[in-house]
């Protein structure tokens, strides 16, 4: 573990030792000793990782060197030690941006010491959560999220480049299986706002007593069941991203308080009456047309053109040219990484196979066609007869029994779900798709 460097301000050269000899009991600590605030701003450039400040210095009160520390670095934790105990300063500290304020008295050196390692802990967390999130950058960079050479994905890569330059609000649409989600988070981590939450609320998934309460929160008492406090997605995502999946599926009623939290730009919750301002991005997605949802009077037309900001469609599989292929060659690639299969490719005649078909359910039936025949080829080599068992269900449920959409994502589904032996964790994970939508089909007898 690295060390973790600590200025100590404080004009009492003996008080000033004992709390270093304190602090400097575990050997992870660098501690440095100032005796003004003067020289404790001059060596600021050293990047101390938290700052204890004497409140009367000789120099300076610890307020004004509190001010001028935020100044060189916001982020800093600061702790302020007082030879006097003052309840209104202490509390106008904390709205400064203070993490403790000590007395000195008996306990001083303990209580100093369990401040510093809570706010250690607190550090080392933020540092974590900033490396996931740059390691979300790079897993949700451009190339990876939607893999391929086709002009009309390098269209859509040319759109998502433009909305990252701004935070107007991003609408994806596509068919089911497009990656409209990946597309939004590719958006979200590699823009000005991937240091926040990214979070995302499948529209469809929420039973529709809930929505208000999971979108904008709700205080303790305000419903029946509503035994504490809860602070919705909106709240939540403050900051950063929120995520609507499935928007044409929000209620009328519910469409007209979405609108109202847009326009004001805050949200108050369910039974509360305080407002909490909001900044924040918001990105939908639908794989319906909602031009013709407002036609229909299904969608509000005013919350239409509030959500529709930069418009970003995602072509069905079928019209990306040889990018079939491609993905093919990286979903099988994947696939022998992730079960450590050596030599596992497509043959020729898989090739073939693959571009002579549609793919109704695009990418997502792509992955899940690919990772089946790898199981079912010989010698590593996937050949069209490995793809037929998929495939020919396939082209029996969409053109000889001319089947639906949702029946053949149901035969999927169905067929993984069997081959996990109803583990629903693993066949969505497999699918990449939400659990709640096998949860919900097996609630609705659609699966067994």
């Amino acid at each position: 573990m690295s060390s973790f460097r600590i200025f100590i301000v404080e004009d009492d050269p003996w008080y000033g030792e004992i709390l270093t000899y304190q602090l400097e009991l575990n050997p992870d600590y660098e501690v440095h000793l100032f005796q003004s605030g003067k020289d404790a701003l001059d060596n600021l450039d050293k990047e101390p990782d938290l700052i204890t400040i004497d409140f009367s210095l000789p120099d300076m009160q610890g307020d004004d060197l509190l001010k001028k520390v935020k100044q060189v670095n916001p982020t800093l934790p600061v702790i302020i030690i007082s030879s006097q105990e003052n309840i209104k300063v202490a509390v106008d500290l904390m709205k400064m941006g203070v993490q403790d304020y000590l007395v000195k008295d008996d306990t001083t050196k303990e209580l100093l010491w369990n401040s510093v390692i809570r706010i250690r802990e607190n550090v080392d967390l933020k540092q974590e959560v900033e490396t996931l999130r740059e390691e979300l950058g790079q897993k949700y960079s451009f190339e990876s999220t939607m893999v391929g050479k086709s002009d009309s994905l390098k269209k859509v890569f040319a759109l998502m480049n433009k909305a990252l330059k701004t935070n107007i609000n991003v609408s994806v649409t596509g068919e089911t299986g497009t990656g409209k989600e990946l597309v939004a988070k590719a958006i979200h981590f590699n823009g000005t706002r991937k240091k926040k939450k990214f979070v995302p609320v499948n529209m469809g998934a929420i039973p529709k007593d809930l929505v208000e309460s999971e979108l904008f929160g709700h205080e303790k008492g305000a419903f029946t069941g509503a035994v504490a406090r809860k602070i919705g997605k909106f709240e939540e995502a403050n900051g950063g991203t929120v995520f609507l999946d499935e928007i044409a599926e929000l209620d009328l009623n519910l469409q007209t308080k979405l609108l109202r939290v847009l326009q004001e730009r805050e949200v108050v919750r369910v039974g509360g009456n305080e407002s909490t301002s909001l900044d924040i991005r918001v990105i939908t997605a639908t794989h319906k047309d909602l031009k013709e949802e407002v036609r229909e009077g299904r969608f509000r037309e005013d919350l239409y053109f509030r959500l529709i900001g930069m418009p970003i469609h995602l072509p069905p599989l079928r019209e990306r040219d040889n990018d079939v292929l491609i993905l093919a060659k990286h979903f099988v690639e994947a696939f022998a990484q992730e079960n450590k299969l050596k030599g596992l490719k497509l043959g020729d005649s898989a090739k073939q196979k693959l571009l002579q078909y549609s793919f109704p359910g695009n990418v997502r039936e792509l992955k899940a066609t690919i990772e089946l025949s790898a199981v079912l080829c010989d010698d590593g080599v996937i050949e069209a007869g490995d793809i037929n068992y998929l495939s020919s269900q396939q082209e029996k449920i969409f053109i000889r029994e001319n089947k639906s959409l949702k029946e053949h994502t149901r035969e999927i589904i169905q067929h993984y779900l069997d081959k996990n032996e109803g583990d629903v964790l693993k066949t969505a994970s497999m699918l990449d798709i939400g659990k709640s939508t096998i949860y919900n089909m097996l609630k609705a007898g659609d699966l067994k």
